[in-house]
């Protein structure tokens, strides 16, 4: 649906690895008498691959026969380079080449086709000598072999296309973790990283080769993208849902549910299969739709009006939580193909209904199914692969006049959806492992910015994990232990780096029981020296994603009334969380860096932890940073002028960082909080430049603040 991008992981590419035997090393003057590929799926090696012997336009060397046992009686009954092409261009379709020293072997078949007056297009390429050496600089040589016994990959049927191919192929996937543990993540990324190995690049220019490797241009599926409805990500399902919905008793009749839907102008029922309750479970809700009454009647004729609607209905009821965004619905419905989903709240209470009627003039096409993908991936690189798709949503929700923090929630939703289905993946390996189930409820959070909805698209991992029973280092300790490491390293895989800090529920700090948590809380707020306060602000954004929700729930509440009025607690948190970097110097200029300003230090950090650490002080249940400074201005704590200067100033920020990420990763650049000055007009210098100002006072401000009300 996106074709391949430059924000594509590694580690979820699908490719077309090649090789060419031919007559000779110049590619001026050789032919090609075997082209050959093997396809690379989801970053995995796939099954088949393609091989032709051609029959070239001259006699084939005796030296070059020496080296792949290709004679002419070998391809005296093969067809010329003109009857293979087509065939060839079938099986890599638009898929990235990949090859190694691929700049001859493109440079061979650029002059096939001129021979042949064939149309030739440069494919996307990446080449495995190149990567090998931005992987490990320092090896001696950079051959197949030498790089297949550095890697322990097995190499079959040496200078034949297909062998060689499949050899390179191996060795690809071989290179992606050690490329990913030097920041080399996606397609972008290795590309730019390729370019600036000019020394070998080159040589292989003198030598005639295609150069294999060049800056790429936005395809047509991210053109596409900028036409998407951004209604679908501005509101949540509970703006749009029907409620309440309409229930009947499994024992009513198809005549009389025919009857009342025409009655309601509606096109489902909701079938009440859990004893009558006011609070329809969604596990015990059952769906009945008008299309299922009609093929009842169509198949039974008259006699199926008296039947009970329980014997048509659809059970278990599929869901949408009530406060995901609309493109999470459209998602859910063209994945499970169904016209009608019920809305339930977080405890799995059903508390409304939604139809494709309802949602027809808000479908904003095939960009909206990222997050049923991430829902129903079912491995790290499948995960890797719908998260790539983020980047360019943000882009195209750019282009349709989207503020920052609105791309932010949608970022941070799918943070979150990541990570849960991080965690269902997670217990599959537990699972397989012989580990078994769950030794007691739990549940996973997102910290930081994914529990504040602020999440943009520069992040590492912030998670912490809550379990209902159990010792430190005792028998369900060491069972969620070893499930939050493989949390952690699929989260890895898939594109969210391991925290800097540690803030991961693999670590002991960051994992525990009820009672393990609540004595944390206690020793924070009791406690006087910020050194054992560092990274416990990110506790009070925490959101849960996973598991028992109501745990999640309790604790962060539980820790809001336990930090009330707390004001030495509030002032150490806000001192642990470190100092204000001001982005202005002398007469107002920017304080830059190599032409860069990181607004997270300079601007988004401020406002963040003021809003936090007045909020945890003064009561106010929120997360997210602009709620809570509506919060403390509806309490009277702070003066409008300077709170409503703040929520600006933030958005600014956020426009800035974001639009600045969206374009670092298309040109493979891993995306940060540092803004390029030159890409700001005027105008935006000095939305910009004012921002900063606002955010000068916040800390004499906070310090005001705390001793407010």
């Amino acid at each position: 649906m996106f074709g391949t991008s430059s924000a594509t992981p590694l580690i979820a590419l699908d490719a077309v690895v090649i090789d060419t035997e031919t007559t000779g090393l110049d590619p001026a003057r050789a032919w090609a008498v075997e082209l050959a590929g093997v396809k690379i799926a989801g970053g995995r090696l796939s099954d088949g691959s393609f091989r032709r012997l051609i029959k070239p336009g001259e006699p084939i060397p005796s030296a070059s026969t020496r080296i792949h046992g290709l004679d002419d009686v070998a391809v005296a009954d093969a067809p010329d380079f003109a009857s293979v092409w087509p065939e060839f261009c079938a099986y890599t379709g638009d898929a990235v080449v990949i090859g190694h020293a691929v700049g001859f072997d493109l440079a061979v078949m650029r002059r096939e086709c001129e021979r042949a007056g064939l149309a030739w297009k440069r494919p996307r390429c990446l080449d495995t000598r190149l990567l090998a050496e931005i992987a490990e600089p320092n090896l001696a040589g950079y051959t197949l072999e030498s790089l297949a016994a550095w890697l322990d990959v097995e190499i079959t049927d040496r200078h034949s296309a297909r062998g060689d191919a499949l050899a390179c192929a191996r060795v690809f996937l071989a290179l992606l973790p050690r490329l990913r543990e030097g920041g080399i993540r996606t397609l972008a990324e290795a590309e730019r990283a390729c370019r600036a190995l000019t020394d070998v690049l080159d040589e292989h220019h003198r030598a005639g080769w295609v150069e294999p490797v060049e800056a790429p241009a936005r395809n047509d599926a991210e053109r596409t993208l900028r036409r998407i409805d951004s209604y679908a990500y501005r509101h949540q399902v509970r703006d749009i849902m029907r409620s309440p919905p309409e229930y009947v008793d499994g024992s009513v009749s198809v005549r009389d549910a025919l009857a009342r839907l025409m009655r309601l102008k509606i096109s489902s029922l909701y079938v009440d299969a859990g004893g009558g309750d006011d609070a329809h479970a969604a596990a015990d809700t059952g769906i009945v739709t008008e299309r299922d009454l009609l093929r009842a009647l169509a198949e039974g004729g008259e006699a199926a009006f008296a039947e009970p609607v329980e014997a048509f209905m659809s059970k278990p009821l599929a869901t949408v939580p009530d406060d995901a965004f609309v493109y999470r619905a459209i998602g859910r419905m063209s994945r499970l193909k169904v016209r009608h989903l019920g809305v339930a709240d977080d405890a799995g209470i059903v508390v409304g209904a939604l139809s494709a009627r309802d949602l027809l003039k808000l479908r904003a096409g095939e960009a909206i199914s990222l997050g049923d993908e991430i829902e129903d991936a079912g491995d790290a690189s499948a995960l890797a692969r719908a998260w790539a798709k983020l980047p360019h949503v943000a882009a195209a929700l750019l282009e349709e006049g989207l503020s920052g923090r609105d791309i932010a929630a949608v970022v941070s939703r799918e943070l979150g959806a990541l990570t849960r289905q991080a965690a269902v993946l997670s217990e599959q390996r537990m699972r397989a492992a012989g580990h078994g189930e769950p030794p007691c409820g739990f549940a996973v959070a997102v910290l930081g910015s994914g529990g504040r909805g602020e999440s943009l698209l520069a992040m590492d991992q912030d998670n912490a994990l809550f379990f209902a029973e159990g010792e430190p280092g005792g028998d369900n300790d060491r069972w969620f232990e070893a499930y939050g490491v493989h949390l952690a390293d699929i989260l890895h895989e898939a594109g969210i780096p391991y925290c800097k800090g540690g803030v991961m529920a693999k670590n002991a700090r960051w994992r525990g029981s009820l009672a393990t948590w609540r004595q944390r809380i206690a020793h924070w707020i009791s406690r006087s020296d910020p050194e054992d306060l560092l990274a416990v602000d990110i506790f009070f954004d925490l959101r849960g994603v996973y598991g028992d929700g109501t745990l999640t729930q309790e604790l962060w509440r539980d820790a809001f009334a336990s930090a009330k009025g707390q004001v030495g607690f509030a002032k150490l948190l806000a001192e642990s969380a470190g100092a204000f970097e001001s982005g202005l110097g002398l007469f107002g200029a920017f304080r830059s860096d190599q032409g860069r300003l990181d607004l997270k230090k300079s601007g988004t950090f401020a406002i963040v932890t003021a809003a936090r650490t007045l909020a945890v002080c003064h009561h106010v249940t929120e997360r997210g940073t602009a709620a809570r400074l509506a919060g403390l201005k509806a309490l009277d704590i702070g003066g409008d002028r300077d709170l409503d200067a703040l929520q600006e100033a933030h958005a600014v920020f956020v426009d800035c960082i974001l639009a600045q990420q969206v374009d670092d990763i298309h040109h493979g650049i891993a995306p940060s909080n540092a803004v390029h000055l030159r890409r700001l007009d005027k105008r935006e210098r000095d939305r910009l430049r004012a921002a900063l100002k606002a955010v000068e006072p916040v800390e004499q401000l906070m310090r005001d603040l705390l001793f407010a009300g």
